[in-house]
């Protein structure tokens, strides 16, 4: 033990009172551990002079002092010290063999342990694998709904059930992904399901889009079925007015699966008996609507609908479009207007279904502005493709077909009002059709004509003729066979076509939901027209041609008279065949008197024309010798020729009324005086002399005794 960290007591004695008081303080300063050194020696040094010296001297005296105490302890303790290295020492034999003792124990305890530390280390593996598969186990109940709703997902998105596959996507992203949210994998399900969501609606946009274009395909077979359809339920209701009186309504059709209503009292059952229980199809038969509707219910489930919505309208807008332009030949057959037709139609009850079967994909207002903006376009097609039509069979077959196609879309609720007012355009054009058609008739019929009273060999060709031509005279049915009828072969011919035409002309009028009254209206005007036109137009160039002679003016002023008299049964007729009251009040009448009455007058002038040209011709025969010396003493070969064919002539005038024979006679005469006188006062003439004014003299009186 050093000296210098044993704390001895300063004894008094050792040191002088004053100095030792102070290096006693020091000393006791040095031996604790509590003070800081550097103080304490500080003051040391800086106490007096030699202060070092004189501590150093103290210091080891105190040095000393301490090595004596300890050294009196050391002896004092030596005895015991030494007896307990002795014990020790006898100890250490025991303690080498009980280390060899522990050594072994421990050996042995170490083998005996490490089996043991394995099985625990075992055990301790097994409790952790057991809590890791109690995890997992626990982890993957709630991860293993997640895997299977996707996989569920999965099958739904390979079997294209978009609907459902959308349903499990929103169940995934609300209730099964916010369980396992902490895992990688369901992290990358969340990021695909909007990825899905996208591909779902462009798939689903394809699939509308392959629809619109099926229905592009299919719009002329579902316009077909659906004026096919038409065609029966008018037909049928044709057949019923002919025993009712039945007020225009609308047909009935079932296209759309719409329960019928009854019509003018009669169920649709009836119709289905009519039509031989043939299948009514439905829209649905033809063309699957289901892209649509799941196309519909995706873009509702995804919160998009405006935008499916905006994009249908923008895509049927279009294809209303390409529906309405019609091919640039479509007016040279029937078959190009039907297929126009069956396309309008097939897309306007495909909207119409459309509008029914969904919930605002198409509003009623959109199908209004649709249809418009068609009806507009069909009209000025129409107008402008019939003006090119000169077959009235045609124009006729068109009229049917408007027909069929205003009632087929009046049916599911489209105004065709304009449609119906568009007929009676086409009627005008119709009758002018008919009018250049009968003209060629009544040409064809002047031309086979000859002029000559219609001969009747018995009884049978007599009823023959008067069952075409209404002919009543008493004193020719008193005469015996054979006889003739005072008209030529073309009268009974001309008043057939004149109610040919009337049939034609109520053809186009049937069906047009127009009274009795209107119908006969226009059947007396387009009538009229015939009359006062085309008829007009053709007996006046007959009357003016070249090789019709004055025999055949009289006949056509025969004529004439017996078709201006049968113009009261052509009224009839027309009343007849429209059921309208002859008391109807402003009906309109034939001008058929007027008609024939002008044609009569210009024949009767051409016939004065003629006669005057022949009295002209053989004029120019005479060839009087103006210096001859005495006359021949009978009148001029030229006179008595013209005289002749005068007497030859009149005799043909007296079938004529008395007061056209008359006029013509006279006419005859005095163009025959004026010429005579024209003859002897013409200017050329130098000299006369007395023999030929003696026989101009024999001519004039020739005249005169005639």
């Amino acid at each position: 033990i050093s000296s210098s960290s044993l704390k001895i007591p300063t004894r008094p004695q050792d040191e002088d009172k004053g100095e030792g008081k102070v290096y006693g303080n020091v000393f006791a300063e040095l031996e604790s551990v509590d003070l800081p050194l550097g103080t304490t020696l500080r003051s040391v040094y800086d106490d007096q002079p030699n202060a070092h010296k004189r501590f150093m001297e103290k210091l080891d005296a105190r040095i000393r002092n301490h090595d004596r105490e300890i050294e009196k302890m050391c002896n004092f303790h030596h005895q015991g010290f030494v007896d307990a290295i002795t014990e020790l020492l006898k100890v250490r034999a025991d303690a080498e063999k009980l280390m060899g003792q522990v050594s072994d124990t421990n050996r042995r305890l170490q083998d005996a342990g490490r089996e043991v530390t394995a099985q625990t280390e075992e055990v301790i593996r097994c409790r952790i694998q057991q809590r890791n598969m109690a995890t997992t186990v626990e982890k993957l109940q709630l991860c293993i709904p997640v895997l299977e709703m996707y996989s569920k997902l999965k099958e739904q998105l390979e079997s294209k059930r978009y609907y459902s596959a959308l349903k499990t996507m929103e169940q995934l992203q609300n209730i099964y992904i916010p369980r396992v949210s902490q895992y990688r994998f369901c992290q990358i399900m969340a990021e695909t399901l909007p990825k899905l969501r996208e591909e779902i609606k462009e798939i689903s946009m394809s699939d509308l889009k392959d629809f619109l274009e099926s229905i592009r395909k299919h719009s002329d077979k579902i316009g077909e079925t659906a004026m096919r359809q038409a065609q029966q339920h008018r037909t049928f209701n044709s057949a019923v007015q002919k025993q009712v009186t039945l007020s225009c309504a609308k047909p009935l059709y079932g296209l759309n699966g719409r329960t019928p209503l009854q019509h003018n009292g009669l169920s649709t059952e009836a119709a289905d008996e009519e039509e031989m229980d043939e299948k009514v199809l439905t829209v649905q038969d033809l063309v699957d609507f289901s892209p649509v509707y799941r196309c519909l219910h995706i873009y509702t489930v995804l919160g998009d609908r405006e935008t499916f919505e905006n994009y249908y309208r923008k895509q049927r807008k279009k294809q209303a479009r390409l529906v309405l332009q019609p091919q640039s030949n479509m007016h040279e057959t029937m078959e190009g207007y039907r297929k126009y037709f069956n396309q309008i139609v097939g897309f306007f009850v495909v909207e119409d279904h459309i509008l029914h079967a969904t919930q605002g994909l198409v509003t009623r207002a959109f199908t209004d502005e649709l249809w418009n903006m068609a009806l507009s376009k069909i009209i000025a097609v129409l107008r402008t493709h019939s003006s090119y039509c000169n077959d009235p069979d045609l124009v006729l077959e068109l009229k049917n077909l408007i027909v069929i196609f205003a009632d087929t879309l009046q049916g599911y609720g489209f105004p065709v009002n304009r449609l119906f007012d568009l007929l009676f355009e086409v009627r005008d054009q119709y009758n002018e059709t008919l009018l250049k058609k009968w003209a060629l008739v009544f040409r064809d019929i002047f031309e086979q004509d000859n002029y000559s009273p219609i001969p009747v060999e018995n009884e049978e060709e007599y009823k023959a003729v008067i069952s075409r031509f209404p002919f009543h005279d008493a004193e020719i049915e008193k005469q015996q066979f054979p006889k003739k009828l005072p008209m030529s072969q073309s009268v009974p011919q001309i008043y057939s076509q004149v109610k040919e035409f009337i049939y034609a002309s109520l053809k186009f009028s049937e069906s047009l939901h127009r009274s009795s009254t209107e119908i006969d209206d226009m059947l007396r005007k387009s009538t009229n027209l015939l009359l006062t036109r085309t008829l007009s137009s053709c007996l006046q160039n007959l009357i003016k041609k070249p090789h019709i002679g004055l025999t055949e003016l009289v006949q056509i002023i025969i004529n004439t008279t017996h078709l201006e008299h049968a113009c009261k049964y052509l009224e009839d007729f027309i009343t007849n065949i429209t059921n309208v009251s002859p008391e109807t009040v402003h009906t309109t009448r034939l001008y058929g008197l007027s008609t024939f009455k002008d044609a009569r007058h210009a024949a009767e002038g051409e016939i004065y024309t003629k006669l005057n040209q022949k009295i002209d011709e053989f004029i120019q025969l005479a060839d009087y010798e103006w210096g001859m010396a005495e006359s021949d003493g009978r009148a001029s070969g030229y006179l008595i020729d013209l005289i002749n064919f005068l007497r030859s002539t009149f005799q043909v005038f007296t079938h004529l009324p008395g007061k056209v024979a008359q006029t013509a006679c006279m006419s005859a005469c005095k163009h025959l005086a004026t010429s005579l006188m024209q003859m002897l006062l013409d200017t050329e003439l130098k000299q006369i002399s007395m023999g030929a004014i003696q026989q101009f003299n024999l001519d004039v009186i020739q005249c005169e005794r005639e």
